[in-house]
């Protein structure tokens, strides 16, 4: 408590004493003196936080390179597999669907040979019959016509 009273008393005095003496007094400067530290301690303190920012700073600058010229890259590799993975499972789907096109297409000709076949059977089949029937009138007509020879006779 007592400190405090005494550096109340010191201010007030302080302040009396600037308000009575003229500033460009010779006793005006030696009263209030400037603290030759401070403005040098904020100084230094100031340019501590800017080299304090400018570390950071390139710290920041550095880990932005990295990223870009570390990861990117492998990114960049990750798309390219990617990409690549999904053009071969494209080729193979389109390899798949032409290798079923040429199974439909051998089907497809397998069943026009085995048509034409029984085409060809059936018309060999009919030309038998047909030439079966001819030979059968030939015999019918032959044997009529000797019938109507021994008749005639």
């Amino acid at each position: 408590m007592l400190n405090r009273s005494l550096t109340l008393k010191l201010w007030l005095l302080a302040i009396v004493l600037a308000k009575a003496l003229p500033m460009n007094s010779p006793a005006y400067g030696q009263i209030i003196k400037p603290i030759p530290q401070q403005p040098e301690f904020f100084q230094e303190r100031m340019r501590q936080q800017q080299e304090e920012r400018t570390q950071q700073t390139q710290e920041q600058l550095k880990e932005t390179w990295l990223r870009q010229n570390l990861q990117q890259p492998r990114q960049q590799q990750q798309q390219q597999q990617e990409f690549t993975r999904q053009r071969q499972e494209l080729i193979r789907q389109q390899q798949f669907r032409l290798q079923q096109q040429e199974t439909r297409l051998q089907q497809q000709q397998f069943t026009r040979q085995q048509q034409l076949r029984i085409q060809d059977q059936q018309l060999r089949q009919d030309q038998q019959i047909r030439q079966q029937q001819q030979f059968r009138l030939q015999e019918q007509r032959r044997q009529q016509e000797l019938r109507q020879q021994k008749e005639n006779l």
